[in-house]
């Protein structure tokens, strides 16, 4: 099968903080229409990976390319109009805010009326209002929470707040959707729900995924391709059998045990076990 062409490409990356070197030296590539999968035990650096890409960490040394493009030295802001989304580990949304009323946030750069035709209320900006209204609720009905659109965030579970976070970030346009743990609040039927509805998303928005997460079964299931990170340092790449079948990534997921002595069923597994926690 042909590699996609490659749509971001990070190489020698590496940040410290107070002389903790969280990521050292990390080396990753996206192929374009990829869901690529970054994983990896507590403390492997993804989620640092993740803030150096949308620029809110600045790192020490490396290279980070989307579509030819360098991103270290630009705003937050000038990555996400490049086409860069993302998710957070922590919800990052408005609580006392409606679902919708979150996405139309997201909204905000796509708007074109101007800040006149706004405060007069013209004909053009009404327009462009209901259009945008109309498009927020397209994406709150894909994502799966069509009947939750009024709804205030905070009174809503968990994993729905985390479906509302990602019609948010779809609602910029992305080329490129960051997600930090997606599937976390969500029981197992959620996750493989949530997992169908990400391909979906891939295929029908044109989108590439750098996907953080902690349920195995969904990253096996929707992956095209797997980096393992350990301790802020590259461990190994591969598609999903590859990385199952690989007995670093295993010992790295089953306490560092010897390989050789594990159960194929745990082999399998590679998680989440009690060393699997938040990067």
């Amino acid at each position: 099968m042909t590699a996609a062409p490659e749509l971001l490409t990070i190489r020698d990356l590496a940040i410290s903080f107070g002389g903790l070197k969280a990521v050292d030296g990390i080396d990753v590539t996206v192929g374009q229409g990829d869901v690529h999968a970054l994983i990896g035990p507590n403390g492997a650096g993804k989620t640092t990976v993740l803030n150096c890409v949308s620029r809110f960490y600045d790192a020490a040394r490396g290279s980070i390319r989307f579509g030819g493009q360098e991103l270290l030295g630009l705003k937050p802001h000038r990555v996400a109009r490049l086409g860069i989304a993302r998710t957070f580990q922590n919800l990052e949304l408005f609580p006392e805010l409606s679902v919708l009323d979150n996405v139309l946030i997201g909204r905000d750069r796509a708007m074109s009326a101007g800040i006149l035709p706004a405060m007069l209320r013209l004909p053009s900006e009404r327009r462009e209002a209901i259009r945008e209204r109309d498009h927020a609720l397209g994406l709150i009905d894909e994502v799966g929470l069509g009947g939750d659109a009024d709804a205030i965030v905070a009174d809503l579970p968990y994993g729905r707040q985390k479906l509302a976070e990602l019609a948010r970030a779809l609602a910029l346009d992305p080329r490129l959707l960051l997600l930090d743990e997606p599937a976390a609040g969500m029981n197992q039927t959620e996750a493989r729900t949530l997992g169908d509805l990400l391909l979906r998303l891939r295929d029908r928005h044109g989108l590439t995924i750098l996907l953080i997460e902690h349920n195995m079964s969904l990253v096996m299931r929707v992956s095209d391709r797997i980096t393992v990170m350990e301790q802020g340092r590259f461990l190994a790449a591969g598609t999903p059998p590859e990385i199952e079948r690989h007995e670093a990534v295993i010992a790295a997921y089953l306490g560092n045990r010897d390989a050789d002595a594990i159960p194929r069923r745990d082999r399998r597994r590679l998680g989440p076990t009690k060393e699997m926690a938040h990067a």
